[in-house]
């Protein structure tokens, strides 16, 4: 049965994600694709190339011009953004939140919602309280759901999530699978997207 669809690998702590989280969804409706969630942690893949942190933060220069970017680019697209005052923040409480139901009807409000923690309210991500906020505004069980993210079964799930993404060859976020073409970055988005369609 045909699905035409895109697969969008992200973490919640890529300021580049958030750009291609608020976009994406309507990019694809308009060609006809579904959005198949793909929650990832980018630390063990950047240890993996010898890099404590997000690649940004080993060149000052370049950290401080994505800044500049992201201001830009978010003014661009006519999106909010807030300069998060702490980067990268830990992002694995929504990451087994999301992993966990990624295949859900709400998962792309609820990816959004997080994002906007971090990169419009300037609030950790990290957090029951914070989650139970997110998921309780959705209507949504947040006891049962933080609890199952919670759950070792959860835990393995998101490592092993994190381990496909590095044997495809991801090396970054926000990405992009189409079949197995691999796109990288926000810039990338409308290339994969009408790679996707095209194969419809």
């Amino acid at each position: 049965m045909n699905d035409p669809h895109i697969e969008y690998w992200f973490d919640f702590a890529s300021p580049y994600s958030y750009l291609a989280t608020l976009r994406i969804e309507a990019l694809a409706r308009a060609r006809g694709l579904r959005v198949a969630w793909r929650p990832l942690l980018l630390g063990p893949i950047f240890r993996s190339a010898g890099w404590d942190s997000s690649p940004f933060l080993q060149q000052p220069v370049k950290f401080a011009w994505m800044w500049t970017d992201l201001e830009r680019q978010c003014a661009r697209h006519g999106l909010p953004w807030r300069k998060p005052s702490q980067f990268p923040r830990n992002s694995l409480l929504p990451a087994r939140i999301a992993l966990a139901n990624e295949d859900a009807p709400w998962i792309a409000t609820f990816c959004t919602r997080v994002f906007e923690l971090n990169f419009v309210h300037d609030t950790e991500m990290n957090d029951v309280a914070a989650m139970h906020g997110v998921l309780d505004a959705l209507g949504l069980p947040a006891d049962e759901l933080i609890a199952r993210s919670q759950s070792p079964d959860a835990k393995q799930a998101l490592r092993e999530q994190t381990e496909r993404a590095a044997q495809r060859g991801l090396f970054g976020a926000p990405s992009f699978f189409v079949g197995d073409d691999l796109y990288w970055g926000n810039d990338q988005l409308e290339d994969a997207l009408d790679a996707a369609a095209c194969r419809t």
